[in-house]
């Protein structure tokens, strides 16, 4: 039996690697799941945008943490600090050469 559809992982890579617009809405959207208390889902977007960007072996180089627990880190039941979030992030965020300037609205 032949399918055809892509596992969805594959198909946001890919569109990951040709939009980098696309990628930056991405890590936009990890920050602010963060900040709206929804970390498990912004730890799958982290997993996917260092999937189909700079990798988890250079993730490790950058932030000097060992590969496996980063994969970890970025699990549905991980729980990385804050000091290892903020690195994750800043890695992406140097990678995509992205920076922020955050406001807060009222709700």
């Amino acid at each position: 039996m032949t399918h055809f559809t892509k596992d969805y992982r594959e198909t946001i890579q890919n569109r990951m690697k040709d939009d980098p617009n696309f990628t930056q809405h991405l890590l936009d959207e990890a920050i602010s799941l963060i900040l709206n208390d929804e970390p498990e889902t912004a730890r799958l977007v982290l997993r996917d945008l260092v999937n189909a960007t700079i990798g988890f072996e250079e993730l490790s180089q950058q932030t000097q943490k060992n590969s496996k627990s980063l994969h970890r880190m970025l699990s549905v039941n991980g729980n990385p600090s804050m000091n290892n979030l903020t690195q994750i992030i800043n890695s992406l965020r140097e990678s995509l050469n992205v920076d922020y300037d955050i406001h807060a609205i009222p709700a």
